[in-house]
């Protein structure tokens, strides 16, 4: 495999989908050592098939306000890969979606789900609909008009979305309803549904847990643990709910929080009922962290700013694809931050991740320490299958084995001869694998 060479191909055809290009690099420059040690993935044209997307939806979904006028919004659903399950990815509603942001996420999706080692494949979906501002019922109508076209590609052993950003437990519940109205059948085919109607305790919190999860075993490969450890958080959605909760609890001190109106530094932490107030805002639909300070005196709210430039030891970017720049990463290195942490889907540049690997700066992709949420999605389609809800406890039992298992994995292929290691390299490289094993399995499909 050359990676250029696909690389080439693939930017011909896709000319204008510089995120899906660069989450496409970024895995193939990593795999491509292992790939050429295995003369059968060349012949089997893995590589080629990978990068391209099984099929592709595209759709619109005309809905009508509160005012009666007719509204109409584009929709996706990109099924990437289904090598080794069904396909298994997010909704997400949000203006910026395109096609090239659900390419890369069901590419991404691949190799994060086969990571989990259950049996899902990689898929995303979504629609530039913006849920902000709009009524509970305008919300209703989008979603069941949405799932009037998806339902036709979707199942419990074809295709199972999840929510994402701007789909949260309300959207899903108003999909799951039109779904069963359309087949007559009450079945698992969404994930994060509502726990009185089979969805999984703890799932909103899962990614969230999951980040920390694996940052404390990132931490146990140098010595340290999270006791004590300043924590700065981008995000204040359910990622970075989950990762505040579980950070302290696991004895860290989180001093940041972020918006995209800006950030807010606390100085005695996020912690108690400053966590519940978390859950105010995530629900609030006003998108901005500054009414935090505004009920806290301990905090202090910096407009526009990225919270990167304040000194910590571990950071979360738990909000949205390419956050962190060179600058945001020249500034964690100088303030001696000795992790990070990826909670959101590629959250850094292609020059924050050079620099990163230079500075020697703990680190792990999305695909590796996020993936608590869709594992806890899988667990939520195990329930479903026996008809069983596990308790709390159980769930984060089997969340937090799972996080140890793909900590484990990343070391396995991404240990250096100088004992550091390359979670990029690591995370690759092992989801990739089972992905490319299942296909040459399977023949030429």
């Amino acid at each position: 495999m050359k990676v250029s060479e696909i690389m080439n191909g693939l930017i011909a055809r896709t000319p204008n989908e510089l995120e899906y290009h660069q989450a496409v690099k970024e895995v193939l420059e990593s795999i491509e050592e292992v790939y050429n040690d295995h003369p059968q993935f060349e012949r089997a044209g893995i590589a080629e098939r990978l990068v391209e997307p099984d099929r592709v939806l595209m759709f619109k979904v005309p809905w009508i306000d509160d005012k009666g006028k007719v509204q109409v919004n584009r929709a996706y659903r990109v099924q990437f890969n289904n090598a080794i399950g069904p396909y298994k990815g997010g909704i997400r509603f949000h203006p910026n979606v395109t096609l090239s942001t659900l390419k890369f996420l069901g590419f991404e999706q691949t190799f994060k789900n086969s990571l989990t080692s259950l049996a899902m494949g990689g898929a995303k979906g979504g629609a530039d609909f913006n849920p902000k501002g709009k009524s509970d019922i305008e919300i209703m109508r989008f979603c069941q008009a949405f799932m009037l076209e998806l339902h036709k590609i979707i199942g419990p052993e074809m295709d199972v979305p999840a929510g994402d950003i701007g789909v949260g437990a309300r959207e899903i519940g108003y999909m799951y309803g039109m779904y069963k109205k359309l087949t007559h059948q009450h079945e698992g085919v969404l994930t994060g549904k509502g726990v009185n109607w089979g969805g999984s305790l703890i799932r909103p919190e899962a990614t969230g847990f999951g980040v920390v999860y694996f940052t404390s075993e990132m931490l146990k490969t140098i010595g340290q643990n999270l006791e004590g450890k300043r924590v700065v958080v981008s995000g204040f959605g359910n990622v970075a709910w989950g990762a505040v909760k579980k950070a302290t609890e696991l004895g860290a001190k989180v001093i940041a929080l972020s918006g995209p109106d800006g950030y807010i530094y606390d100085k005695d932490g996020v912690s108690g009922d400053k966590i519940d107030y978390m859950t105010e805002l995530r629900l609030s639909n006003n998108d901005v962290i500054q009414p935090y300070a505004d009920t806290f005196p301990s905090a202090i709210f910096h407009a526009g700013k990225r919270p990167w430039e304040v000194p910590c030891d571990i950071a979360l970017p738990c909000a949205i694809q390419n956050e962190i720049n060179e600058d945001d990463v020249m500034n964690l290195v100088k303030n001696n931050c000795i992790c990070l942490c990826e909670g959101a889907n590629m959250p850094c540049t292609p020059g924050a991740i050079k620099i990163i690997q230079e500075s020697k700066l703990l680190y792990s992709p999305g695909k590796a320490s996020n993936a608590g949420g869709v594992a806890t999605s899988g667990l939520e389609m195990a329930q479903n299958a026996m008809k069983l809800t596990w308790g709390k406890d159980e769930v984060d039992k089997r969340l937090h084995e799972i996080m140890v298992d793909i900590h484990s994995a990343c070391v396995k292929y991404g240990k250096n001869s100088n004992g550091s290691i390359d979670y990029v390299k690591g995370a690759n490289v092992a989801g990739f694998l089972k992905v490319a094993y299942a296909m040459l399995d399977q023949g030429i499909v």
